[in-house]
């Protein structure tokens, strides 16, 4: 078990707790999947093995669990692994996930972690994706769309939460980063999030994942948001 790094330029408000990139725990529980589970489901065979990276409070973890899959969910946070059912729990940095040899049909990196400020965080992230990965596995990577840092302010419904979701702002704060500040309101409470955002250009991506020892398979979704990679054997 390892401890909760300190997440710089991370922070959070609202009711209950916050963990140290900004999640409050209680919002996690609240907000719905969409339609994250059924795009996951759809790149794998029944049953799969699969490692969660990031998992929060279950939010996706529930449904992938309902759909039949065999579950290890690993977040930093010791609150935010108390709200998950049905999965096998690790608690630990993504980027110091200590596993020994074993190795998943599916690695899981969502909610745009891929975007971290910190090349080194970002490294950390994909070479974790890589180890766990069969060789005839695949990863699954939640990137951010076009227009993510520069539409806004903008907004959408969580209509099965009661929740509007605000990005409110996104501010350079040097090196290619931006400072993106978020917001979720309900009729009984709201929740900011600051956390920080690097812009990939497609190419810049795919760069990345190259330099992971991960190659792209194929876009799962139209606006490019979920991709599929697959492991290139040396």
């Amino acid at each position: 078990m390892s401890g909760q790094l300190v997440r710089e330029g991370y922070t959070g408000t609202g009711p209950g707790a916050i963990t140290p990139d900004g999640c409050a725990v209680e919002l996690y529980t609240r907000l719905s999947a969409g339609s994250e589970p059924e795009v996951i489901a759809s790149a794998l065979r029944p049953g799969a093995s699969l490692l969660e990276l990031g998992c929060g409070a279950g939010r996706v973890t529930h449904p992938l669990v309902a759909l039949g899959f065999e579950v290890t969910a690993v977040d930093e946070s010791a609150q935010m692994l108390e709200r998950v059912r049905g999965a096998r729990t690790v608690r630990s940095p993504i980027e110091t996930l200590d596993l020994g040899e074993e190795r998943f049909d599916a690695v899981v990196l969502g909610s745009f972690l891929v975007h971290a400020g910190d090349h080194r965080v970002r490294e950390g992230l994909l070479a974790t994706c890589r180890r766990y990965v069969k060789d005839d596995g695949v990863v699954l990577i939640q990137r951010e769309g076009a227009g993510y840092h520069s539409d806004l302010p903008r907004e959408r419904e969580d209509t099965a939460a009661g929740c509007v979701i605000r990005i409110l702002s996104a501010e350079p704060v040097g090196d290619g980063v931006d400072e993106v500040r978020a917001e979720y309101v309900f009729e009984d409470a709201r929740w900011t999030q600051t956390f920080r955002s690097r812009e990939l250009s497609v190419e810049r991506f795919e760069a990345c994942l190259q330099q992971a020892g991960l190659a792209v398979g194929r876009y799962l979704t139209p606006d490019g948001v979920w991709v599929l990679a697959r492991p290139e054997q040396p």
